[in-house]
């Protein structure tokens, strides 16, 4: 019989979020039947569609909370619709494993009924979610608590567990009290088909250089602190540079007023969300490509998907130090720290634009890295043994 599983994703629509489409779509491949539950895209409709032979069902997108009051209310909202569309699927279709996919770590709750008919429960771990609270708000108050109790409820309850690093393998292991051989690094790599587009060079608005961003825009993402870095660089004389910021997020309104107080409106443009060719035409004509996530235990531990991106694409990098940003990028990227980081980080973009072999060479040895290593084909089997393991069990 087909082995039936069940992805329940609560932060992003599905097919958009990279990660999971293309876990469902190998998974998929490899023979098995697929459903994933996710919020409905604004623009999309409530129920079920099929794509690609992934059966897709959608419920209502709870509204972003923003206080205490309202991140619990938009927890409890996902929550109750998860709840009543996963027993819907069960009924419907079946399923004999749930991969829940946080953010947040509340989707073991849903998973936990159907435990007791031999479904078992793989965790998709794609944020620390105490590291995440804390990269925003910088405090531990009782959210903070509530989170660390819920990282260990769901590490508890887990029977596999799927890590997009080392740095997370090593927090489930050491933090989560997971057997070793249930955990799994699937790393999140870019398709092999992700490749180059022709240049636009009227996206450099009149300039000598483009500076490529493309990703979320929330407090941990940095951009204000890339901002500083676009006037440091305008202060030193630098008249040829011009920042194109791809993405969406909570932040993009506060970011375009500071553009304009620090009167950088001719040198920064944020497209807020476009299509993928849009996206893939903005990247592919930049000179330079940027991570400003600020330095934190969060970023420090996290493998960002656009790093692999712009490797993909042969664009060199410059980001602040990481432990995961390096062992994503290495020689691929300049790596920004010291007493001024944002300084630092200036003069390393200035220096790649003077130095334009440079940035082929480093470009080409980040292509190579993610053809021979990092793109998803080679996390694939990783993503088969989790599911093997989880499936054993079930044998037992």
């Amino acid at each position: 019989m087909a082995r039936k599983v069940l992805i329940v994703e609560e932060n992003s629509t599905v097919p958009f979020d990279p990660r999971v489409w293309k876990e469902a779509l190998s998974l998929n491949q490899n023979g098995y039947q697929v459903t994933v539950l996710a919020p409905r895209d604004k623009r999309g409709k409530l129920g079920h569609h099929v794509i690609d032979g992934v059966h897709i069902y959608t419920h209502p997108t709870p509204n972003e909370g923003s206080t205490l009051f309202g991140h619990l209310l938009e927890f409890a909202s996902a929550l109750f619709w998860e709840v009543l569309f996963t027993w819907w699927i069960y009924f419907r279709r079946g399923f004999d494993v749930i991969q829940g996919c946080n953010p947040p770590d509340t989707i073991f709750l849903v998973a936990l009924p159907f435990k007791l008919f031999g479904v078992k429960y793989i965790f998709d771990h794609h944020d620390a979610s105490p590291e995440l609270y804390l990269s925003k708000y910088d405090k531990k108050g009782f959210l903070y608590r509530v989170l660390v109790w819920l990282e260990k409820q769901t590490f508890h309850f887990s029977d596999v567990v799927m890590a997009t690093n080392n740095s997370y393998r090593d927090l489930a292991i050491s933090r989560g009290g997971v057997e070793q051989k249930n955990v799994f690094v699937v790393r999140n790599g870019p398709e092999k088909t992700f490749k180059p587009v022709t240049p636009n060079p009227a996206l450099k608005c009149g300039k000598s250089f483009l500076i490529g961003y493309v990703g979320n825009m929330n407090t941990q993402d940095g951009l204000d602190l890339l901002l500083d870095v676009a006037s440091n660089l305008k202060n030193s004389g630098r008249n040829d540079i011009h920042f194109r910021l791809v993405g969406g997020g909570p932040s993009l309104p506060d970011l375009r007023r500071m553009t304009k107080e620090k009167g950088l409106e001719e040198m920064v443009t944020f497209t807020g969300r476009i299509s993928d060719p849009d996206m893939l035409e903005s990247l592919s004509t930049s000179d330079v490509c940027v991570n400003p996530d600020k330095p934190c235990k969060m970023n420090d531990i996290s493998t960002m998907i656009k790093i692999m991106e712009y490797m993909a694409l042969g664009k060199p990098i410059v980001q602040f130090r990481s432990t995961e940003g390096r062992h994503s990028a290495m020689e691929a990227s300049l790596y920004a720290d010291g007493d001024d980081p944002v300084a630092d980080f200036s003069k390393k973009i200035a220096w790649l634009l003077d130095n334009p072999e440079e940035r082929k060479k480093m470009g080409e040895s980040g292509r190579r890295r993610v053809e021979s290593e990092l793109a998803w084909e080679y996390s694939v089997p990783n993503l088969l043994a989790a599911y093997e393991r989880a499936f054993s069990m079930r044998r037992r």
